[in-house]
């Protein structure tokens, strides 16, 4: 089956197969819709052919009778008929089709039925496949409106496209989005996903020409792997920016919206991201951020400085503080700026940024290009009143030199059809116009956070796990440039979808998926930026009970307390003195996952008398292990395992129930690089808590990342193995050191 969709979204013809004059049929509304395609155009009704008006019986007979090829096939039958008419319009010489009705997988069996015979005509034919379910597509510069929404037709055509799950948010992004000052170069509606996925689109849409930025819209995923290389292949050259349904308990009607079981809302958004993508909560910020990011593109930054020019305070004072919030660094500008600024601006103004310049004057555009051109200023945004006795906004900032070679963000506040003017100024000369400080406030976040991506797929370039842990002084030479910690009101997803990652059989709850296929080494070796896969350390085979996961983990160079095994009563007390107290003393036994539920774990042990009371709870004809106990500290969990449909994830979190109840936590894809990796702690609501609160440990995030890609890595190179948790991992005085650890195979796993 070919990965060409040309003959799906740029046919040079089109015919509908159930056109109908009856006004409120979905074929009527089809042949309107495509009425002034200026292609070639074929309508049939084998019931009520008309060859007159142009109406065939079939579609081999419309091709005999139009000039032109016909390559897309347009089904507005029902779900019955639908199989049958594709395998008509295929052998006709249709190489693509949209599929507008409903009552597919959604629909229960008989529904399943008509979908795997309407899958297996398209898999036979290699006719390419929209739907079904779904309103349409639209591509505004060919004139094409394949969609029976009829005002898809009038919207302008532009730079930004839509990739939706469902055909009525393709229409509600594009219309808001056409809203917002801006154009539509392809929307399109996957419906079912029967055949052509997001994936494909986002995979055309790279060679897409017409396209600068993309809006992703996201109900399921067929296949994570697959998005996650589209989405990173498109990134590198157009911004993407997401949206992902499922926050709150909607899976029945997402079933019943789509047939498929939705993956996990978390990890589908920690996946886009972690690929390149600007994931938004809503669709308002979605509209905003491509508004800005269709124009605009910061350079990759780890930490991008705000530079703010406002000529009211108060408005000005409302983006400083959501920069604050938003974990954007907003800089004293240096006293060069400051001096420039003072012979522009009057002397009561505060300008050390935000740059308040009291009501605009004729020095506004200097102001402007004073502040944008200070060293710790990455991105310049202005607020300011049209005001037309005072100054033209449109024609100061290109005057100030704004846009891509300066990038800013100007709100223009003012009456609605005054704002409009400006704005449509303001986008011909590639500066995004907002609307308010609110909108403001999610553009500049969504330049960031691009920025911000960027940054680290370039950090990551050279820098594996295993060689992180390789020479001795690669610990102290390898530095991370985290991003400024995210604050958790922006950190999506803190409330809702609690991921379950306190324990080995929590995670295992969650599904893994099936064991990776044989060649998984070598998948992971080249993951894991071009690292030898016999350089990544595998996890043994067999039933591991803690202290061979411990052992395990030292390999990977993840410290350890001291510890001994014992066989009997005898070793223990041997074990106790060797070590002093205090000392942890805990059943082992690999078949055992929840040691602390049945009374196999009794911490503070000191004397001989202690540890028999210890020993006797846990009962005779049991392992022992005899371990130092830890220095105090701030507990973690850190966990990778199998994801149903992303495949190995990584999910760092602060340990205690607490933390669980309120899915405070950060999630990757595996295998990830050292820098990825350092990044996850900054994304805790409780992040605090690893800086130094109250004089407890610093989190060195060098450190973490290298124990969370070497994680990753393990599980990527294993798969006999299902999961690897260290709960907790213990940041304390000394740096990490692992206090529990559990390794569950993959045969374990499937079978709980």
């Amino acid at each position: 089956m070919t990965t060409d969709l040309t003959p799906l979204l740029a046919p040079e013809g089109v015919v509908v197969i159930g056109a109908s004059r009856q006004t409120g049929k979905l074929g009527a509304a089809m042949a309107r819709s495509l009425a002034p395609f200026p292609g070639a155009r074929a309508l049939v009704n084998a019931r009520r052919p008309d060859p007159a008006e142009g109406v065939y019986a079939s579609v081999a007979e419309a091709a005999a009778h139009t000039e032109g090829r016909l390559d897309l096939a347009v089904l507005c039958v029902p779900a019955a008929g639908c199989a049958q008419a594709l395998a008509e319009a295929a052998a006709a010489g249709c190489r693509a089709a949209l599929v507008c009705a409903g009552g597919f997988g959604e629909a229960g069996p008989e529904g399943e039925a008509y979908a795997e015979e309407l899958r297996r005509v398209a898999r036979e034919t290699g006719v390419r496949l929209l739907g079904p379910n779904t309103s349409g597509f639209f591509a505004p510069h060919l004139g094409l409106t394949a969609s029976f929404v009829p005002a898809a037709g009038q919207l302008p055509a532009g730079d930004i496209a839509v990739v939706a799950a469902s055909g009525g948010v393709n229409h509600a992004l594009s219309f808001d989005l056409v809203a917002a000052g801006n154009g539509i170069s392809l929307g399109v509606g996957m419906g079912a996903g029967l055949d052509v996925t997001a994936a494909d689109v986002l995979e055309h849409l790279v060679e897409d020409s017409r396209t600068t930025a993309v809006a992703l819209h996201l109900e399921t995923v067929p296949d994570g792997s697959r998005l996650v290389a589209a989405v990173r292949r498109l990134a590198v050259a157009k911004p993407v920016v997401a949206l992902v349904v499922g926050r709150s308990d909607i899976g029945d009607f997402a079933r019943s919206h789509t047939g498929a079981l939705a993956t996990s809302w978390r990890t589908t958004r920690a996946a886009l991201r972690q690929a390149g993508a600007v994931v938004v909560d809503d669709e308002r910020e979605l509209v905003d951020a491509l508004t800005t990011l269709s124009r605009i593109r910061l350079r990759p930054l780890s930490d991008p400085g705000l530079g703010i020019v406002t000529a009211q305070a108060g408005p000005g004072l409302l983006l400083a503080d959501r920069a604050g919030i938003d974990g954007i660094r907003v800089p004293e500008l240096t006293m060069t700026t400051r001096h420039a600024l003072s012979e522009l601006l009057p002397p009561l103004t505060y300008q050390r940024n935000p740059v308040d310049t009291g009501r605009p004057a004729e020095t506004f555009a200097r102001v402007l290009d004073t502040t944008a051109a200070d060293p710790a200023v990455d991105l310049l945004a202005v607020y300011a009143l049209t005001e037309p006795d005072s100054v033209d906004l449109a024609s100061v900032a290109q005057e100030a030199g704004l846009g891509a070679g300066s990038p800013a963000v100007v709100v223009v506040g003012g009456l609605p059809e005054d704002v409009a003017e400006q704005r449509t100024r303001l986008h011909k000369a590639g500066v995004p116009a907002l609307t308010g400080p609110a909108a403001a406030a999610n553009a500049v976040w969504a330049l960031v956070a691009d920025a911000r991506q960027r940054a680290l797929r370039v950090e990551a370039v050279g820098v594996s796990p295993a060689s992180a842990f390789g020479a001795a002084d690669t610990a102290t030479t390898f530095a991370v440039t985290a991003p400024s910690p995210v604050a958790p009101a922006r950190e999506r997803g803190q409330q809702g979808d609690a991921v379950a990652f306190s324990s080995a059989s929590a995670l295992a709850a969650t599904n893994a998926g099936p064991a990776p296929s044989a060649n998984a080494r070598q998948r992971a070796s080249s993951d894991a930026e071009g690292l030898p896969s016999e350089a990544i350390a595998a996890v043994p085979l067999g039933p591991l009970d803690e202290d061979a996961a411990k052992t395990f983990l030292a390999g990977l160079g993840i410290r350890t307390p001291d510890r001994v095994t014992c066989d009997n009563r005898a070793e223990a007390h041997h074990a106790l003195r060797r070590l002093g107290g205090p000392v942890a003393v805990k059943v082992l036994d690999a078949a055992i996952l929840h040691k602390t539920e049945i009374g196999g774990v009794h911490l503070g042990v000191r004397t001989a008398e202690e540890l028999d009371v210890a020993l006797d709870a846990i009962g005779t004809d049991r392992r022992y292990l005899v371990e130092a106990m830890a220095p105090a500290g701030v507990d973690l969990v850190l966990g990778v395992r199998r994801d149903p449909v992303f495949g190995p994830v990584v999910l760092a979190g602060l340990g205690g129930t607490a933390a669980e109840a309120l899915a405070d936590v950060a999630i990757r894809l595996a295998p990830l690089s050292v820098a990825e990796a350092a990044t996850m702690p900054d994304e805790l609501a409780a992040r605090a808590l690893l800086d130094g609160w109250r004089g407890g440990p610093v989190l060195d995030r060098a450190e973490f990342g290298r124990v969370a890609a070497a994680l990753a890595a393990a599980l990527a190179a294993s798969p006999e193995t299902a999961e690897i948790e260290i709960n907790p991992l213990r940041l304390t005085a000394d740096g990490l050191i692992a206090l529990d650890a559990v390794i569950v195979p993959t045969e374990e796993n499937d079978h709980a």
